[in-house]
This record gives structure tokens, sequence and C-alpha cells, in this order.
């Protein structure tokens, strides 16, 4: 097999056999990357010199006897990571040619482990959006079907892990970014709960929403991707140190587990095929001794217009700071007002001035009670609703995204359709739960991701169920492009 091919458990045994050097391991990569990427376009930024530079570093490490689980790993981040002397760029203009001098917390962590840094993956600028085609740059394309999209906002990121360009990245979840892509992409994606992973150096869309996630091939691998970026940092407020139990996260464990499926989530808002693929994977860990009873939780029915009025408000006042004075895109004016006009228009793409505006609109005097407030007291019904249904549960299932992957330009038009493809994704970010998606089937010969969800801090339970799940699930056949 290709060394690309591996899994990052495999590339692990290999590093360490000295079968493969890291830095063979990582020319591999980039050559794949120069092979494919021109049609696949999940690189927004390409780090070869830097990349073959930390391959040599992570050897040395092998050589010592130094090495952990993600040394010589190939891996790639989504272009809204800080990474210094690597430029971010968020896929915006507004951020063209910046290079931060200074490192996000998950991107330090990753280097500190000896992994190696291929590349900064597109994305819908500054996170917004669910396809990849908000990018201010070019829309990544599905590996499945080129004329399809990978999802979003973390497509980029989606695409390397199915395409074997990198053997785990990173994306940024705040209403699905990580799972739906994944899902669309036929890869394993998954979204730690709410202050496990320190979101410093991640370039913030809607704070009380966003959270850094892996991609990978196997839920294993998925595992040491989460492993190697959580845990507490001084430089994020919000990120706590709570128990994990990483040897029992990695057993498979179904039997006797009770599995709840959202009756909302899985409705006729479901297309058919998905629901068909969703339902054949929940009769599989049913003849595997899971108990699955189907509840209803009212309120995740209103998960998508809740989650539009919280994150553009967010949003609105997290991109105050890009005002053409300080950093970034400065387009000149005679006074501050055109200035910061100026900058803006021509900065900011149509999706991102559009959350602003319905942001700065829902707070604004006379409004904030009528939909924001009003917003906030809805998730926290969802979040309660969730987290009684966790107290007689052990996990929430349904499937991902509501259909596999759409047309490139197919959604376009209507923008509420693009929204509604966050559907099954929102409720645990507006909860704060942990939450994964693995693929159970194909569609139409295009994959089918399934959703597991658990209470919050019980990633470790949330992966016993997941590699469980896998197995019965069995592995999807290599994407057309990727073989």
């Amino acid at each position: 097999m290709e060394p690309c091919g591996l899994t990052a458990a495999e590339m692990r045994a290999k590093l360490d056999s000295r079968e493969i050097s890291a830095v063979e391991l990582t020319q591999a990569h980039l050559d794949r990357i120069e092979q494919l990427d021109k049609e696949l376009q999940a690189f927004l930024h390409v780090c070869e010199d830097t990349a073959l530079e930390q391959a040599k570093t992570a050897q040395r490490m092998i050589d010592s006897g130094d090495a952990n689980a993600m040394t010589g790993i190939p891996v790639a981040l989504k272009d809204n990571m800080i990474t210094k002397g690597i430029p971010t760029t968020c896929a915006s203009r507004i951020l063209e040619g910046y290079v931060p001098p200074y490192q996000g917390t998950a991107a330090l962590r990753l280097k500190q482990s000896g992994a190696v840094l291929l590349g900064k993956t597109n994305l819908d600028e500054f996170a917004m959006g669910s396809s990849t085609e908000r990018s201010a740059y070019f829309p990544s394309k599905n590996p499945w079907d080129l004329e399809r999209s990978p999802g979003g906002s973390s497509g980029g990121s989606a695409v390397a892990a199915a395409a074997s360009l990198a053997a785990i990245t990173y994306g940024s979840d705040t209403g699905g970014s990580v799972r739906q892509p994944a899902a669309l992409t036929g890869v394993v994606g998954f979204k730690p709960t709410y202050g496990r992973v320190s979101r410093y150096g991640l370039v913030a869309f809607a704070s009380s929403l966003d959270q850094i996630g892996p991609f990978a091939r196997t839920v294993t691998d998925a595992i040491s991707g989460f492993e190697a970026v959580m845990g507490h940092d001084p430089k994020d407020s919000t990120c706590v140190s709570m128990p994990y139990d990483s040897a029992a996260a990695r057993i498979p464990s179904v039997r006797g587990k009770k599995l709840a499926i959202i009756k909302e989530l899985s409705s006729d808002s479901v297309e058919q095929g998905v629901r068909d693929g969703f339902r054949a994977a929940v009769d599989k860990l049913v003849a595997e001794g899971a108990i699955v009873e189907e509840i209803s939780l009212p309120m995740v029915e209103f998960g998508v217009s809740t989650y539009y009025i919280i994150a553009p408000a967010e949003a609105s006042s997290n991109l105050a700071r890009y005002d053409g004075v300080r950093y970034g895109l400065r387009v000149q004016a005679d006074n501050p007002i055109d200035l910061m006009r100026n900058t803006r228009s021509a900065g900011f793409g149509p999706e991102v001035q559009e959350r602003i505006v319905i942001g700065t609109y829902v707070l604004s005097s006379g409004y904030y009670d009528a939909f924001y407030a009003k917003a906030h007291r809805a998730r926290t019904l969802m979040k309660k609703q969730m987290r009684e249904a966790f107290e007689k549960f052990d996990a929430i299932i349904s499937p991902t995204s509501p259909t596999v992957a759409f047309k490139l330009g197919e959604l376009l038009g209507d923008p509420l359709a693009l929204k509604l493809a966050d559907l099954c994704t929102i409720p645990a970010n507006m909860g704060g739960f942990p939450a994964i998606s693995v693929p159970c089937g194909l569609s139409d010969g295009l994959p089918v991701g399934f959703q597991i969800v658990c209470d919050s801090f019980r990633e470790d339970h949330m992966f016993s169920i997941a590699l469980a799940a896998e197995q019965c699930f069995g592995k999807l056949p290599p994407p057309p492009l990727a073989t």
C-alpha cells in the first residue's frame, strides 16, 4: 500500500519500525498534494519547506525514542487556525497575506508532539457557510464527485482527509462545520465538548459555539488527533481540565448501550436515501446488542433558527476588529467612517457581510429582547432537554447531514436550504456536547454519516460507542479520485 493510503496508526507502526522515515512519508504526501490538489482545491497554502524541516525534527525524535502517537504524522490545519510564520487568511480578502507573529495553542501542541504540518486548508470565509463555496478564493471539490460540494465550512480539511492528502486534518465546528463535511466526504469528524480544546489561536466566529476538532479516516486516528490538542490552556478562559480515560476510549463497546433516536432529526426533513442508510446502520447496532428507542426533543426543531440569531450576533462583535486601522486590508479614504466602510466592502464577501448585518440588527436597541434574548432562552431549553435525555440514555444518535453531497452551485440560490444542511449538527453545539460523525454506508454512491452525541466531557464513552459502530458499519471504499 502507498504510504498516503495508510491510517495514522499504520504510519506510526512503520515509522517506529523504520520501514519508512518521517521525511519520506512527508514527501509522499507533498507529492500527492501536487498530483491531486489542482482538481480538489483543498489547500490554500502548502508549506513544503516547513514540512520537510519538521519531518527532520520528527525523525530525530523517533531515533531518540521520544516519539508519541503524532510524531512524524502529516497533518493539515483549517486556515482559521493561527500559525506563526505561515499565512492565516480565513479564506478572506480582508486577511490576504496576513502572517501571524504567534502560534495558536492547537498548532503549538501539534508542533511539540512532532506532527508535520503540510499546509492550511480551504474554508468558507471566516467559517461562515456549509459548502466551502463561500471561500474568497475557490470552492473545494468532493473527491467522490468533483461536481459536488464537500460541505463546509471545513470543506478543505475534509477533502484532504478523504483523499489521503494528509493523515489527520483539523477544522473548527460552530454549527456542524466538522461533522457535516465529514459525512459528505466519507470520513470521521469529531467536535469535542466546549472547553475541552483551547480556542486560543482559533480566529473567532461565534465564541460560545466554536470548537476545534479532527478529521480522520478511522475513529482511532480521530482519537489520536483529539488527544494531541486537548487539555487545559491558561490562555483560554473557557478551556477546562476534566477527567478523560484514554484507555477506555479505545475499547469498542455497544452491547447493552441505550441509544436514543431523536424523532425530529430523522423525519421527512432528511432525504430518503439518508434515512434508509441511517436505519440500516441502527439495525446493525441493534443486532450487536444496542438498545435503541425513539424519543422526542421538541426544541431541536428550533436549532437552526436559534443558531442563526446567536451566531451572527457573536460574529458581528468578533469581526468588528477588522476595521482597516490595525491589521489586514486597508482601503484608503478621506475619513475614518469611509475608511472602515470601504475596507469592509472590499474585504468581506457577501455571506460575511450578511451575517454582520443580521447580528448587528438582533443586538440593536428595541430588537435585543425580541430576538437575541429569546434565542438564548430557546438554547437553554434545548440544552436542558438533551441533558435530561442523557440521564436515561448513553448517547443520542441521528443522521449527520440531512442530505448526501449536493452539486456545487445547486444551493447557492437557496440560502435557507444551505442553512438547513446543519439541521442535525447544530443541537450539539448549542449544548456544548461532544459529537462525532462516522461513515455508515452509501446512498446513490455517496457517503452517509451517522452522528453520535454524548453528555459533556464524556468523549471517552462516545469514542467507545463510535469504535463499535465503525466495526458494525464496515469500511467505505476510497473515493474515486483517491484510488
